[in-house]
């Protein structure tokens, strides 16, 4: 019987077309090494398949690691988010709310921190921006990733 079943669901996926992208964010595609400000930060999209991007970032600093799963792909209320999930935690969804050629820019006005999420790419770097209000200040951060060999590390 798992056969049948396994043949049942692959004619649904057939006959199911995929969400496709709103915006090409295939730009975001790659392996990307930011070795400023004392740390090591490596983030690894897939390119867009059935209307889905995969990342993950691994963050060393001062000996210690620290991870983050992401997607970006279409959400039932429509359109496209991107949903975090630092360190695994539950996942929380920012919507696309503005895309081009080389730059997306993802909101979540109800989380704590951050509010936007910002990717940006020039050449071979791609930016990536964070910010919003903590405790009622107003702060960033940003990473500066140079696109690299998968698995490359920074120099000691």
């Amino acid at each position: 019987m798992p056969v049948l079943t396994g043949l049942a669901a692959a004619a649904l996926l057939q006959t199911a077309p995929a969400a496709p992208l709103a915006s090409d964010l295939s730009w975001m595609a790659g392996y990307w090494l930011d070795c400023s400000r004392g740390r090591e930060a490596a983030e690894t999209w897939t390119d867009p398949r059935g209307g889905l991007l995969v990342g993950h970032t691994v963050t060393v600093r001062n000996g210690r690691s620290g991870f983050e799963f992401a997607r970006i792909g279409p959400v039932p209320e429509g359109g496209l988010a991107y949903v975090a999930q630092p360190g695994g935690a539950a996942p929380t969804p920012f919507r696309l709310i503005e895309s081009g050629p080389q730059r997306a820019v993802f909101s979540n006005p109800d989380n704590d921190f951050p509010h936007r999420i910002i990717y940006q790419r020039a050449g071979d770097v791609l930016t990536a921006r964070i910010e919003g209000a903590d405790d009622d200040e107003t702060r960033s951060v940003e990473w500066s990733f140079n696109k690299a060999e998968l698995n490359a590390r920074c120099p000691r």
